[in-house]
Order: C-alpha cells, then sequence, then structure tokens
C-alpha cells in the first residue's frame, strides 16, 4: 500500500539491519498507529516503546514478532520513551505476562506517582488556571483520565541523564529530550545512522507539549532546548513514534524549530493590551495544518490547544514580550509591562 496512509498499515518492516519498524493500532484514537522498533540482538530481543494495551494492540504486536522469527516471550527489555499510555501500557501488560524489563526517563517519575496513585487533578487545575473553567466543566473526565490506575507501575530502571545502554550488537545512547513530557527519552543508535526519537520530533505533525499530570513549568522552553540538542547531534534517519520513517532528523528539526518562532509570533500578535487569558488567546488562533478554529475541535483536542497556547505565552513572558498577571486565579497576559 502507498500514500499517506501507508505507514498505519500492521507491518514489520525491516528500517536498518537488525532493526524493524512495527506498526501498531490505537483504536479511536486520531493517530491511528504507533510505531514500535524492534532490535533484533543476539542477547535477545529489544523493543523501542511498547504501544497502547489494548487487545488489538497485542494482537498485531504478535503477529509481527512471528513475522520476523519471535513472539513476545522472546523480548528481553522495553526502551520507552516517554509515559503516554501508547508508548508505556503494552510494555507494561506484557512485562506482567512474560517477565520483560522496562526502562523509562526519570523525568516522568513525577507524573508516573500521580498516575498510579489515581490523581488525575493536574490537567483540570492547569485549566482552570488558563481561564478555561468552562472546558474544565464540560470535558467528560474520561477524556482526561486515561487508562486505568492498574495499568500503570514502577519501570525497572529509571534513565538518568544521559547513558549508554549496551546491547550485544550495538550501543544506544539514551538522551534526555523535555518537551512533550518532563521525562521523554530519545535512543540514539550513532553506529547505525538511527534516531529512535519517539514523540520529539515527528515527521507530518508537531507534538502536544507538556500533556501531563505534572507539568513542567515551561514546556516548550523545554522543548526548543531539546530540538536544539537533536541539533547538534550528526544527522541521523528519523525513525519516529508517529509516521513514516525519514531520511533526515535535522531536516525535520529545523523545520519544527521555525514552526514554533512562528507560532509565538502569531501568539504575541494574538494578545492585547487589555490582556487575554491563555483560554481566550487559544480561541482566536487557528489550529492544525488546515486552520481549524478553536470550536470545530472535540473537547480533548481544546485541553490541548489551551495547553499549547499557554506554553507559548509564557515562553513569551520569558523573553520579556508580554507580562503576565494573575487575578482571581486565571494568567492575563498583556503586551505592555506593567510597572
Amino acid at each position: 500500500m502507498s500514500g499517506p496512509a501507508a505507514w498505519t498499515e500492521p507491518c514489520a518492516e525491516p528500517v536498518a539491519p537488525g532493526v524493524f519498524r512495527i506498526a501498531l493500532p490505537l483504536p479511536g484514537d486520531g493517530l491511528r498507529a504507533v510505531n514500535v522498533y524492534a532490535v533484533c540482538d543476539r542477547d535477545g530481543l529489544v523493543l523501542i516503546d511498547g504501544g497502547w494495551a489494548v487487545e488489538e494492540a497485542f494482537s498485531a504486536l504478535e503477529k509481527a514478532l512471528g513475522a520476523i522469527g519471535h513472539d513476545p516471550a522472546d523480548i528481553k527489555r522495553f526502551l520507552v520513551t516517554h509515559i503516554h499510555r501508547d508508548h508505556l501500557t503494552l510494555a507494561l501488560d506484557v512485562r506482567r505476562r512474560f517477565g520483560a524489563q522496562v526502562a523509562l526517563g526519570l523525568g516522568e517519575k513525577p507524573s508516573l506517582g500521580k498516575l498510579i496513585a489515581g490523581d488525575h487533578s493536574g490537567p483540570l487545575a492547569h485549566l482552570r488556571a488558563w481561564g478555561a473553567e468552562e472546558l474544565a466543566d464540560r470535558i467528560p473526565p474520561s477524556q482526561l483520565q486515561g487508562p486505568k490506575t492498574e495499568s500503570y507501575e514502577p519501570p525497572d530502571q529509571w534513565l538518568d541523564g544521559p547513558a549508554d545502554i549496551l546491547l550485544a550488537d550495538r550501543t544506544l545512547r539514551a538522551l534526555p529530550t523535555p518537551g512533550h513530557t518532563r521525562g521523554h527519552v530519545v535512543y540514539a543508535d550513532f553506529g547505525s545512522g538511527l534516531l529512535f526519537a519517539g514523540d520529539h520530533v515527528l515527521p507530518h505533525i508537531t507534538p502536544s507539549i507538556g500533556y501531563e499530570p505534572v507539568r513542567s513549568p515551561l514546556p516548550l522552553a523545554d522543548y526548543l532546548r531539546s530540538l536544539h540538542l537533536v541539533r547538534s547531534l550528526p544527522d541521523m534517519r528519523l525513525l519516529p513514534a508517529h509516521g513514516p520513517v525519514a531520511a533526515s532528523v535535522h531536516q525535520r528539526t529545523d523545520e519544527l524549530i521555525e514552526h514554533h518562532e512562528r507560532r509565538l509570533d502569531t501568539t504575541a500578535q494574538a494578545v492585547d493590551g487589555q490582556g487575554r487569558s491563555a483560554y481566550q488567546t487559544a480561541r482566536t488562533l487557528p489550529w492544525t495544518r488546515h486552520d481549524r478554529s478553536f470550536d470545530s475541535l472535540d473537547p480533548l483536542n481544546q485541553v490541548l490547544a489551551v495547553g499549547e497556547t499557554a506554553a507559548h505565552l509564557d515562553v513569551l513572558v520569558r523573553r520579556g514580550l508580554l507580562h503576565a498577571v494573575t487575578s482571581g486565579g486565571i494568567v492575563h497576559y498583556r503586551q505592555e509591562h506593567i510597572s
């Protein structure tokens, strides 16, 4: 099959010697699929990311591994890029069934603790501070909560800072790339020229910023620093979590940096001297590649849009281009400085 949707089709696609892209379904999710990458190593099978713990995804994983002569019991380790359910929860499910080990970036520890405790208050509290009280009141709680509490458990290994992961046939460098989440990690295989990028660098879309139980104070600033970090590395093939494999990490990283600089300009122009909340500002901005209106988005994507807008506004404040004033628990942003 060819065309823009081809990457979502079930597969075990060879992308490099000993490395296979496996597309797993995301039922009911607009992204439709997530890529996990199977690295065939003499010491056992290693998977970059795990997928979402739904039966359709487990069945697809089992079938794809069978096509390359393996089964889920062969998985020795999951190297997970971040905490979101479509990356972590199936890895934890396979660990329960077969005993594979799971590694996760240390920056995810506060958010994972909240998820294990069943505390989903973070996004709602943020929405109210952003002036989106009516959105917080009407969005179904199930859309903010994600998988049930028992789906989450601590990993076997917390990856603290840059770390080399020694396999029998290759070395992977785990690099913290906060922004999409606080503990997002990419895995670089410098020997083979591959970057397992998770959601940090995606070929066709921009990842959401800071949608997590414990949000960084400046998630967009974190993300831009992480993009520049990846840009400083040798150029490699891009192995993303969503979308097809691409030839150049650098090319897409440059596009993402440029996109956010343009978005910062647009966001600054949307704020007037009277002051606007993140919610009010988000409602005036176009969304997605198709310039959709805020009201045309579904409730969850409206939540993401308000969070994205707040992240851009906070960077503009950090750069001295806007001023933030909190009144009645709501942050308002203004163009002029107030003495």
